[in-house]
C-alpha cells in the first residue's frame, strides 16, 4: 500500500510540477538508502525545501540549454505572473523567441499608460517537447502563454484581476451576444466551464476593459510570428477585429472568456 501511495504522488507531481515526482523520489530514495529514519512531515518539508531550491536555482539553467528560458517571477517589471503558484509549479517557461515577444508586448502597453503591466497565467513547462500541460491541451512546445484581460476599478485602469488564479472568472456575453457556453454545454460538453471552479478566490468590484484588452490583442496581432489567438467568439465580436488569427477553440476545449492563449509559429 505504501509502494502504491509513492506511485500515486510521483504520478501526481509529475504532472503538476514535471519535475516534482523526480525531486521526491531522490529525496524519499535518499531517506531509504540512508536507513534514516525521519517523520512524514520532516520528509515532506525537506522535499519542499529541495524542490524549491531545484525550481530556482537549477531548473532554469538546465531549461537554457533545451531552449527554454523562464519568465519573470517577480511583480516588479512590466512583465509579471498573475500567480506566484505559475512560478512555483514551474508553468512559466517558453522559448527564447516568445519570451522577446512578450517583453516587447509589456514595454509597448506600459509605454502607452505607466500604471499598466502584462500579467501572464500559465504558459509551458521547462522540458520536453509534447510533454503536456494540465489540464491545457496545447501547452507542450513553448510557443504557448495564457495572459489575462485587462480590468478597470471605479473606472480606473489597472492591474487588479477578479480571479486570484486568473481563471474561472468570465466575462460573461450580454444577451445580444453569442453564447458559445451554452451551446458547447448543450451539446453535452459539460467540462467548457469547469474554470469557474479554479479561481482560489474572486473578487467582484472589477470591469472588464475593453479599450486596454482590445489594444493588447491588436499589438499581438500586429507581430508577424503570431500564429494565433484563442478568445471567446463574443469578445472577438465586442472588441471589433476580424483577423484570421482569432480563432475558436472549440467546445472540447474550455471557455476563452476569462483570459486569451497566444501562441507563435
Amino acid at each position: 500500500m505504501r509502494s502504491f501511495s509513492h506511485i500515486l504522488i510521483v504520478a501526481f507531481l509529475t504532472l503538476l510540477t514535471q519535475i516534482g515526482g523526480l525531486v521526491w523520489i531522490l529525496v524519499f530514495g535518499f531517506y531509504r538508502l540512508r536507513n534514516i529514519e525521519a517523520s512524514p512531515v520532516r520528509r515532506a518539508l525537506i522535499f519542499l525545501l529541495v524542490y524549491l531550491i531545484a525550481t530556482f536555482f537549477v531548473v532554469p539553467p538546465l531549461a537554457n540549454l533545451t531552449g527554454r528560458t523562464a519568465l519573470p517571477f517577480t511583480k516588479s517589471g512590466v512583465l509579471m505572473p498573475h500567480n506566484y503558484l505559475t512560478v512555483v509549479l514551474n508553468r512559466h517557461y517558453v522559448k527564447a523567441r516568445l519570451k522577446s515577444d512578450l517583453f516587447k508586448l509589456a514595454n509597448s502597453i506600459n509605454d502607452s499608460n505607466k500604471d499598466l503591466k502584462l500579467s501572464y497565467l500559465d504558459a509551458n513547462f521547462q522540458f520536453i517537447d509534447g510533454f503536456p500541460l494540465l489540464p491545457h491541451l496545447s501547452h507542450n512546445d513553448g510557443k504557448k502563454i495564457d495572459l489575462a484581460f485587462y480590468y478597470t476599478k471605479e473606472g480606473k485602469p489597472g492591474n487588479l484581476k477578479p480571479s486570484n488564479s486568473g481563471y474561472g472568472q468570465f466575462v460573461e456575453p450580454s444577451p445580444s451576444e453569442t453564447n458559445q457556453t451554452a451551446y458547447c454545454k448543450s451539446k453535452g460538453y459539460w467540462q467548457y466551464d469547469y474554470a469557474k471552479f479554479l479561481t482560489l478566490g474572486s473578487r467582484d468590484d472589477l470591469n472588464f476593459d475593453l479599450s486596454n484588452t482590445k489594444k493588447m490583442v491588436q499589438q499581438i496581432l500586429a507581430n508577424p510570428q503570431t500564429q494565433k489567438i484563442l478568445i471567446e467568439p463574443h469578445l472577438e465580436d465586442r472588441i471589433g477585429i476580424i483577423n484570421s488569427k482569432i480563432k475558436f477553440q472549440g467546445c472540447y476545449s474550455v471557455r476563452h472568456d476569462d483570459h486569451l492563449h497566444f501562441q507563435i509559429s
